[in-house]
């Protein structure tokens, strides 16, 4: 048992190390003095002055963030309502075809979606003359069209855990099946929604292929400017850029941590509570 249980532990310290180790040293080169990314020269924190400079990329950053946060939101929607009806209606006409269309996105390459797009676009502005440009709007587009599928997958898998009983109750007292879903379903499975909701906003925020498939001359996200900057020469504002999204992924998911670990212990507490009124 002692050796097993050395092993696993020996195991999870070699993962961690295996993990975090190349971000620490992201980290530490941040501060490099040198402009080459992999010769230490000193200690500085000049390049994140240049980072703030840096008006392209600062820009790349703004329109990353701004299609990230739009893309988890309708993604969220309308994966909820897909995994609302795969779950909720049991029968319907085309229910294999329908599942097989949400999810179809998870198993397929990234090329093969960023090329399908962008015929698309070219055949609607051809057809009906929209969209004129790509830009910001066809990635968006882009971005919904895959990210609605992982936030079906974990909504559902959140829906089906659902005690079903509780919705019938609501409406037996006479809720109407909307009221029913926004006061009963959508409180139960928020903690899926705001999974569903980070997920798409990283897959959104990292994605390089499609983007770089329906994208236009004023619509350059942040991976394409880093892709396009390793090609030319990585300089260490990239690493200070990476260490700024580090910290506040960081303190997001301490925050996150601690608002579950509150809410744990006030359920506890409330359960604590309960019991000795009962004795």
């Amino acid at each position: 048992m002692k050796r097993s249980l050395s092993f696993t532990n020996l195991m999870l310290v070699a993962g961690l190390v295996f993990l975090y180790v190349p971000m620490l040293i992201l980290v530490i080169y941040s501060f490099n003095e040198s402009r080459l990314v992999t010769v230490w020269a000193g200690f500085s924190g000049k390049w994140y002055l240049e980072l703030f400079r840096d008006d392209q990329l600062m820009a790349a950053v703004w329109t990353s963030l701004q299609i990230a946060f739009w893309t988890s939101s309708m993604a969220v929607v309308l994966g909820t309502m897909s995994a609302y009806i795969m779950t909720r209606f049991s029968r319907f006409r085309g229910k294999t075809l329908f599942n097989s269309l949400i999810t179809a996105p998870l198993v397929m390459p990234d090329v093969i979606i960023g090329l399908s797009l962008l015929l698309l676009f070219v055949f609607m502005a051809q057809s009906i003359g929209w969209p004129q440009d790509r830009g910001m709007l066809t990635i968006w587009i882009a971005h919904v069209t895959f990210c609605t599928a992982y936030v079906t997958v974990v909504v559902s898998s959140r829906l089906r855990e659902v005690d079903v009983s509780i919705e019938e109750a609501a409406m037996d007292l006479g809720a109407t099946p909307l009221k029913t879903f926004f006061l009963i379903t959508i409180p139960t499975i928020a903690p899926a929604l705001a999974a569903g909701w980070l997920l798409s906003f990283t897959l959104s925020l990292d994605d390089l292929v499609i983007a770089s498939f329906v994208s236009g001359p004023g619509s350059t996200t942040l991976p394409m400017v880093v892709f396009s900057s390793v090609r030319l020469g990585v300089t260490p504002k990239i690493n200070a850029l990476a260490t700024l999204i580090i910290l506040v992924v960081s303190l997001a998911a301490f925050i996150a941590w601690w608002l579950a670990r509150r809410a744990d212990l006030q359920q506890r507490e409330a359960e604590a509570l309960k019991g000795m009124d009962e004795l």
